[in-house]
């Protein structure tokens, strides 16, 4: 297999890596030790096009299911909110125009709310939030659920409780606003976020948790 050391990352052009990846054996001893983050701390938004950034996600994804040791879920959270954060509108929209790798992504981050919310700065709050994340196949919406009680955060998919707010924008704009990256209240007056409810909680929602910076 192609040497995916650190070093030989480094100097692998997008495409080159991409298609060392895709011919990559999930089961190939070598490519047990090789740590997600290495492949993180190579990735430049900017040097990829917005195709390569979907590939590149994707056929991480595709190894992970395969059993490779390389699920999104084990990046450094500040490795993935600068690769996140960095991605131009273009790369984003590839990344959730393609179905199943819509769904890994939006699925992590939304996880990765539950890790770092803040029960500090929760207090006694409790509350439901609903999240409709617009621009999917066919027009449809993706449904995610965050419930605030006893001090914890927990996100379900799909809506199974009345909400306080219901908020509603593309997956561009929670992709940023996830990683720090956008205001609510800026969204909101620009017409790309909408509120239905509580529109004060809403606003201030995202404060609840503290987001990784890039």
């Amino acid at each position: 297999m192609t040497n995916l050391t650190t070093e030989a990352i480094a100097k692998l052009s997008p495409k080159a890596l991409i298609a060392a990846l895709r011919q990559a054996d999930p089961a190939d001893p070598a490519l047990r030790d090789l740590d997600i983050d290495v492949i993180a701390r190579g990735i430049d938004p900017a040097k990829l096009g917005k195709d390569e950034f979907a590939d590149l996600l994707g056929v991480l994804g595709d190894l992970a299911d395969r059993g490779a040791d390389l699920d999104l879920a084990k990046m450094d959270p500040h490795n993935f909110a600068r690769i996140i954060s960095r991605a131009s509108k273009d790369q984003i929209d590839a990344v959730t125009s393609r179905t199943g790798l819509r769904e890994r992504v939006l699925d992590e981050v939304f996880r990765r709310m539950e890790v770092h919310f803040r029960t500090d700065r929760a207090g006694a709050t409790r509350a439901v939030v609903h999240f409709r994340l617009t621009g999917g196949a066919g027009g449809s919406e993706d449904v995610y659920e965050a419930v605030i009680e006893d001090g914890t955060c927990t996100i379900n998919k799909g809506a199974t409780r009345e909400s306080r707010a219901t908020v509603t924008l593309g997956p561009v704009e929670f992709l940023k606003l996830a990683t720090g990256n956008a205001s609510a209240p800026v969204l909101f007056m620009t017409g790309k976020l909408k509120v239905k409810g509580d529109l004060g909680f809403a606003a201030g929602f995202m404060s609840l948790f503290d987001i990784p910076k890039a």
